[in-house]
């Protein structure tokens, strides 16, 4: 549409050209000097004098300003260097994946060997202070850990040996009661249609006799990794609590005098997070393990040790691991002692699972890292997703750490200052050719 302002002749000279013949209380383009409440009135095509006016309306909007088309560029230019920005982070988190996958076989012992020193490293810190050689109290307290392990094994293996018959038994028995009432109203179904849908289980079955075999040889397999892996984290575990003060110090000595406090105050944070994780998680899997075994046990359900040190360590894969172990324990107490007692196995399992969540966690989530169950949710179905049982249990201190060394790069970036301690102190490296030692020293005014 073409617009023009009335008092100005189509053709006519622009009003700054006119200002000379104006009249003196006049302005160009006939407005009033001093008149604020007159405006300019569109007339021409699209305006109130447009013949076509019947067929539309016009629509008044704000002139452009001489800023727009730099604005524009500008703004353009600006989402073209963020874009820019992060397609090359997108593409470099996709390179450290990968380079991370291919390195899987590597990392997963060193985290794991992490995760029992954060365990073993108290009662060895507590030999080293008596006196005791380190490689001397690193080895007892590996040995003492192993034998708690094969200890708690020997007591659970017997017992799950003696029931398991009796509860395959049981689970038959149970697997009879379904198929009558079945057969009974309101459903009906005859016994020939139950045979046939059983008959189809089998030819499925036998159909797929290959997969399932190469299921079997895969989890074979994937077990035998699984120990291996273990026992490479073991020895590894060996290495940080007899090394491990040397760790930081042999880091924080690669880098320059600036960056040595932060690779200290950052090692340390990080440490006291895995640290605080394992105390949380096995304070929470060890009330949880008491109370539902003690339930348990007072309902008679068999498998009372064995379901709660499957509750125990399903703590320390949280809100998914406490579902799935309470799960086994809700499905034995139907196979053994039916209905009802299930019922009440399930009362039990989500009172003390709401004791935890609403009374425990919060107490004990004051004291460590704090995140929020939906990004804990998030974490374990991540982690299980691309690394099934092991990512689901590293899923939620991998969140953890990325936290801690979020929030240490937000405080520094905002001149907080994170490596200083509360006492006003912060790590440095001092030492010589002979070898590097971390000190504390008051840290230089801001």
């Amino acid at each position: 549409m073409r617009f023009r302002l009335s008092g100005r002749a189509a053709g006519a000279p622009p009003a700054r050209d006119r200002a000379a013949g104006a009249a003196p209380g006049d302005v160009p383009g006939g407005r009033p000097v001093g008149d604020e409440r007159a405006t300019p009135t569109l007339t021409g095509e699209g305006g109130p004098g447009d013949p076509r006016a019947d067929d539309h309306d016009a629509t008044a909007a704000p002139a452009p300003a001489w800023q727009r088309g730099e604005r524009a560029v500008s703004a353009t230019r600006t989402l073209a260097v963020a874009s820019a920005q992060l397609l090359l982070i997108s593409a470099a988190l996709v390179v450290i994946g990968w380079v991370l996958g291919k390195l899987w076989v590597i990392l997963l012992p060193v985290i794991l060997g992490l995760l029992f020193a954060t365990v073993l490293w108290p009662p060895t810190r507590f030999l080293r202070r008596h006196g005791w050689p380190p490689a001397l109290a690193a080895a007892v307290v590996l040995l003492l850990f192993l034998g708690l392990i094969g200890g708690l094994i020997a007591v659970i293996a017997p017992q799950v040996a003696d029931q398991v018959t009796e509860l395959a038994d049981q689970a038959a028995s149970g697997l009879e009661q379904v198929q009558q009432w079945l057969q009974g109203p309101p459903l009906n179904i005859d016994e020939e249609q139950i045979g046939q849908y059983v008959d189809q289980a089998i030819d499925s079955v036998q159909s797929n006799a290959s997969n399932i075999a190469g299921y079997a040889a895969t989890g074979a397999s994937a077990v035998g990794n699984g120990l291996l892996n273990l026992l490479l984290a073991l020895v590894l575990a060996f290495f940080f609590i007899k090394d491990g003060p040397r760790w930081v110090p042999w880091l924080a000595a690669q880098t320059g005098p600036k960056a040595a406090p932060h690779v200290a105050a950052l090692s340390q944070k990080t440490w006291s997070t895995l640290s605080e994780f394992i105390k949380q998680q096995a304070l929470v899997g060890f009330v949880d393990a008491f109370f539902i075994g003690l339930g348990l046990w007072i309902l008679d359900v068999p498998l009372v040790v064995p379901l709660a040190v499957l509750t125990f360590f399903g703590a320390f894969v949280p809100i998914i691991g406490a579902f799935v172990a309470g799960a086994f324990a809700v499905l034995i107490a139907l196979v053994d002692e039916g209905f009802t007692v299930a019922l009440i196995v399930f009362g039990i399992v989500l009172l003390v699972q709401q004791i935890e969540g609403n009374v425990l966690q919060p107490i004990i989530q004051g004291r460590g890292f704090n995140l929020h169950a939906a990004v804990v949710i998030l974490a374990v179905t991540a982690g299980g997703s691309l690394a099934g049982i092991v990512g689901a249990f590293l899923g939620v201190p991998v969140a953890a750490l990325i936290a801690v060394v979020y929030r240490y790069t937000r405080d520094a970036l905002d001149g907080r200052h994170p490596e200083v301690a509360d006492d006003g102190t912060r790590h440095e490296v001092s030492g010589d050719d002979d070898g590097a030692v971390l000190t504390r020293s008051p840290a230089p005014p801001a």
